[in-house]
């Protein structure tokens, strides 16, 4: 009954006519930013943010925007990679390897509902999973003292990079970069100033929302300019749209099994869509009888990825609504948000804030069905996005982060900055050195400092105490397992999907 209840309360706020026209107009302009390669969900959400708070929207309004964004983006994402063999972002990879056949052999169409029939099923299933598990881990998380919390964090970092990083050590120092950054300005205990070298700009320590436009934002204007500087084309012709029945009957247990896979796969803490999608082709492919049809334009090699990596992408809320530790990258940017607006995820959330969060998850629901019906009939729109050309797009990325940016802080300091964390991002981009280690430590440094110092206040200094309870000695187990068993398992992993790409080049 209280999960009726709480139901309703989100849809009497998702029905609203204000609520309703953000979610449209978010999963509208997300699958835009989704189909454009290289932007991706984390992009788009971070670009946005600013201009969330320019147009004065509270905290249920801005979060249903910017999360049917996200879901906007993870359906965009599978455009390019079928039309032109290059990924709207890392989840939409593996659509690439059956997707672009499909096209090949004049079925683009196909490709392009059969993927959208898939984002809708793992994306609402997704949902629906978020609903009845976010509330129970809420709960559970009623036992997490600082102990656990502090472990809790230290899992996040070791996770996240995980599969999709090519070297954890870059990844580790890409959080030990974020650490250092969060302990910019007044230390909480003592009041003292840290790292600011006298500068007053610093004394508050640094924005993350500065730093997530710049890292993400400003930086990949810097790539555009380098890498996208001609204009695109696309490389495969679209024709009619028709729906193929028989190809979305065929590929329903594909659907149904790789929510299931990418759901898990999301609630991991770092896991996020990329590995979601990646296994959720890898289980589709080991179960078929005909494996050999997978790299030439199989339709449910299209099917099960694109379930896999929208279901991911729903499961990814849970871990940031009730713990308040991110499950990928762009809920990271999401956690930003929700701490700007000093709004503190974690189980109280739900009791403190329940419109904010049931708000949220009916938004979601009803943004999952218009995306269905934005991605089947109206799909010839977007691919015309995929022919803007790059003097366009630059200058509209470069407006919005600056705009939004200072009418948020009224700093010129906070411009200055995030163009140095722009040039930051280019530089670690360039080396292959990760960018979302760098903000989460910068999202979760303080409150991690903070776990350390209450663990260490209550045992007298035993730090043993941080090992005390079988929950804290569970996440530590788990955090050294996510941190070594990628070195281990990355290449067993990714040789699969080497094969299938040469398979598909052969």
């Amino acid at each position: 009954m209280d999960l009726l209840s709480n139901l309703a309360l989100g849809f009497s706020i998702a029905l609203s006519p204000w609520t309703l026209m953000l979610a449209v107009i978010g999963a509208f302009v997300g699958t835009i930013i989704g189909a454009l390669p290289g932007l991706g969900p984390s992009n788009g959400v971070a670009i946005l943010i600013p201009l969330a708070f320019t147009m004065g929207l509270d905290a249920t309004s801005a979060l249903v925007l910017l999360t049917s964004v996200y879901y906007g983006a993870m359906y965009g994402g599978r455009i390019s990679s079928i039309l032109l063999n290059i990924p709207g972002d890392e989840p939409a990879l593996m659509t690439t390897l059956d997707g672009y056949p499909m096209a090949k052999q004049g079925r683009a169409g196909d490709a392009l509902v059969i993927s959208g029939v898939a984002s809708f099923v793992g994306a609402f299933i997704a949902t629906i999973g978020l609903m009845i598990l976010a509330p129970m881990l809420a709960r559970v998380a009623y036992l997490f003292g600082p102990a656990e919390y502090f472990a809790l964090y230290l899992l996040a970092f070791c996770t996240l990079g995980g599969i999709a990083s090519n070297n954890q050590a870059k990844a580790a120092l890409a959080s030990c970069l974020g650490l250092g950054i969060a302990m910019i300005g007044l230390d909480n205990t003592s009041g003292m100033p840290r790292f600011t070298y006298g500068n007053l700009h610093l004394m508050d320590g640094v924005d993350f929302l500065v730093a997530i436009v710049g890292l993400f934002a400003i930086a990949e204007v810097f790539f555009f300019i380098e890498s996208h500087g001609k204009e695109s084309a696309i490389g495969v012709k679209l024709d009619k749209i028709t729906i193929p029945v028989k190809d979305i009957v065929g590929s329903t247990g594909a659907m149904l099994r790789s929510t299931v896979i990418g759901f898990f796969a999301g609630v991991l803490p770092g896991a996020g869509a990329s590995l979601g999608s990646f296994m959720a082709y890898m289980a589709q492919k080991a179960v078929d009888p005909d494996k050999k049809s997978y790299g030439k334009g199989n339709p449910k090699g299209v099917a099960a990825p694109e379930a896999g990596n929208n279901a991911a992408a729903g499961g990814a809320l849970v871990p940031m609504l009730t713990l308040g530790v991110p499950g990928s990258g762009t809920t990271a940017v999401l956690l930003a948000l929700l701490m700007t607006l000093n709004i503190t995820p974690g189980p109280t959330l739900f009791t403190d804030r329940p419109e904010v969060v049931w708000g949220l998850i009916a938004s979601l629901l009803i943004a999952n069905i218009v995306l269905l019906v934005m991605n089947v009939p109206m799909v010839k729109i977007f691919v015309k996005v995929l022919t803007v050309p790059a003097w366009v797009l630059l200058p509209g990325v470069t407006m919005v982060s600056f705009v939004g940016i200072y009418s948020l802080t009224g700093s010129y300091f906070d411009l200055v900055l995030m163009i140095a964390f722009g040039a930051l991002g280019y530089v670690l981009r360039k080396l292959d050195i990760p960018t979302v280690p760098v903000i989460l430590g910068i999202l979760l440094g303080n409150h991690m400092e903070d776990s350390l110092r209450r663990a260490m206040v209550i045992s007298d200094g035993d730090w043993t105490y941080l090992f005390a309870t079988p929950i804290s000695i569970g996440l530590w187990i788990a955090a050294i397992a996510g941190f070594i068993a990628p070195m281990f398992l990355r290449g067993i992993l990714k040789k699969p999907a080497i094969r299938d790409a040469d398979e598909l080049v052969d």
